[in-house]
């Protein structure tokens, strides 16, 4: 509801107290009712949808650019486990998967604005595979910790919360959460039997791939799955609980999340701690395992990140943690703790450098940009870049955020 100030000013001009009260209430109610609106999140199971006109867009525009989104969806094969060897095995030594896959099915997607469903298609409640968008929900799990006190900021070292061999000595004893995070870390070792230089190794010459020349954590950045296992390895040492139990209470129940969604990781990821057996979770699908997760759960965990971890009436996750996480990392300005980045708007030119992104195998992402008020999900939809190009051209200018 909106009422014009001018209008009131008029009429408080010609009446008395009583009158000149009602209307303030009036204003009052219509405010807080506007607000409430600005705020709006789905109840578990129920989702408000929204005419794209009345979303800002022009509808034929969005048609368009969600039909050229849908046009490189890429399903074939579906035998992920399949792919995986055939993708990793000709290069990286005794490559095998390590933890469970799922057959993928047709593409889906979802645009919300404003909170509200404004396109949606495929089927957005079927689990799939999601790759490496996990390691955004992992990111949510170090803010977590860092929430709890748990860790003692994004800058101490690892081994001060973290005892044990993973981290000793003078190069790994030099890790921080940030490292870990940002993945320039370059940490040396063997975890889950997978040593470090074998996920993705580099240069041509593989009697030299063992004996790689270290760098100073925080001086390189390599997207490296082993080491970001070695993140939710640490992260369950600080929970001291799984961390699908810790996502799934304090993260997904409050967002009213399906109970569908699983965080697998391998078979021999197992561990006891305080006396207990427990899995832990890897950050990726690069070897099996991961996030097993809906469309429209991806689109509620994005919802709670463009509203700076509020739903509703309740914080889940601090606001400077979405400042925290945007941080460029200085030899990678493209990414940030486990997000991409749009700085200086290189990735994506018409969207606003505040835009940022959890990506994945396959084509898998979900774009949070809080400036146009936005959260699209894609799965198995590669080329991010021009597609959000294609949504963000059909809206209309007046609703178009062009923020640096």
């Amino acid at each position: 509801m909106h009422m014009p100030v001018s209008n009131d000013v008029r009429l408080r001009s010609k009446t008395g107290p009583a009158l000149r009260l009602g209307w303030l209430l009036l204003l009052l109610v219509a405010a807080a009712s506007a607000s409430a609106d600005d705020a709006y999140v789905p109840p578990p199971g129920q989702w408000s949808t929204v005419e794209p006109a009345n979303a800002g867009f022009d509808p034929q525009r969005l048609a368009r650019a969600v039909a050229a989104a849908r046009a490189q969806a890429v399903t074939e094969p579906t035998d992920l486990h399949q792919v995986l060897i055939d993708s990793w095995s000709p290069r990286e030594p005794n490559y095998r998967v390590l933890g469970p896959t799922r057959p993928r099915g047709g593409d889906s997607g979802l645009i919300l604005r404003g909170g509200r469903i404004v396109a949606e298609w495929g089927d957005v409640h079927r689990v799939d595979m999601t790759f490496s968008v996990v390691k955004s929900y992992l990111a949510t799990i170090a803010a977590l910790a860092l929430d709890d006190r748990r860790i003692p900021g994004i800058d101490a070292r690892v081994a001060e919360s973290v005892p044990g061999p993973w981290f000793e000595g003078e190069h790994n004893g030099a890790i921080t959460w940030r490292h870990l995070l940002n993945q320039t870390s370059d940490w040396s070792g063997t975890l889950w039997d997978v040593p470090d230089w074998a996920d993705r190794p580099e240069g041509d010459d593989p009697e030299a791939w063992p004996d790689r020349p270290l760098h100073p954590p925080g001086s390189r950045f390599k997207y490296n799955d082993v080491r970001v296992n070695l993140a939710a390895l640490a992260l369950l040492q600080v929970h001291r609980q799984p961390l699908p139990v810790v996502l799934r209470t304090r993260i997904m129940d409050p967002i009213g999340a399906s109970p569908t969604w699983r965080w697998h990781g391998y078979g021999n990821s197992w561990i006891e701690l305080d006396g207990l057996r427990m899995q832990s979770v890897s950050g990726g699908g690069h070897f099996g395992g991961g996030l097993f997760i809906s469309t429209r759960d991806h689109a509620r965990f994005g919802l709670l990140m463009l509203r700076r971890g509020v739903w509703g009436e309740r914080r889940l996750l601090s606001n400077a943690w979405f400042d925290l996480l945007r941080e460029p990392v200085e030899v990678r300005p493209d990414y940030g703790l486990m997000w991409w980045l749009n700085t200086d708007r290189e990735r994506i030119p018409a969207a606003p450098a505040s835009a940022y992104w959890a990506a994945g195998f396959g084509g898998n992402s979900i774009y949070i940009d809080e400036c146009n008020d936005l959260v699209v999900v894609l799965r198995w939809i590669p080329a991010l870049e021009g597609v959000i190009t294609g949504l963000l051209e059909a809206l209309r200018p007046d609703q178009r955020c062009d923020a640096g």
